[in-house]
Formats: C-alpha cells, structure tokens, sequence
C-alpha cells in the first residue's frame, strides 16, 4: 500500500463547473477536474501522490488521514 491510499479521495459533479471535481480534504480541494469521473478519480490518484512526495521532500509531516467516518461527522457538524 502507498501513503496515498490512505487518505480519502472525492470526484463529484460540480454544476457551476459543468465537470468533475477531484479533492483529497486532508491535502487539498479542487485539485483536478474534468468531464469523465474514472478519469479525474486516476488524475486525483497521482496528485495525491504528488503531493504527499512535495510534503517528504521538504521535510513537512503529513497531515492524518481521516477515516469515513470523521469526514461524515464533519460534514453533519456544518
């Protein structure tokens, strides 16, 4: 397993875009976005990676993963 599969991934529609939007709520919103879900999901995927390599190289912890349960909660809280 990758560091990066830990961490929650979500592809959504998104109206005022008129495409998928791709975001990982531990490391970023609106990291990628296009017309085809599985698409932007892979693009998201490598970002996710990418990103998590730019943390390790300049010496920055990451941030925990959530786990469903804590993203459910904060979204019940809003």
């Amino acid at each position: 397993m990758k560091p990066g599969d830990k961490y929650i991934k979500l592809v959504e529609w998104s109206e005022e875009d008129g495409c998928f939007v791709g975001s990982c709520p531990e490391l970023f919103y609106g990291g990628c976005h296009g017309p085809d879900a599985r698409i932007v999901f892979d693009q998201l995927c490598h970002l996710v990676d990418e990103t998590i390599n730019h943390y390790l190289k300049d010496g920055k912890v990451l941030p925990p993963p959530m786990i469903a349960s804590q993203l459910l909660g904060n979204i019940q809280d809003r």
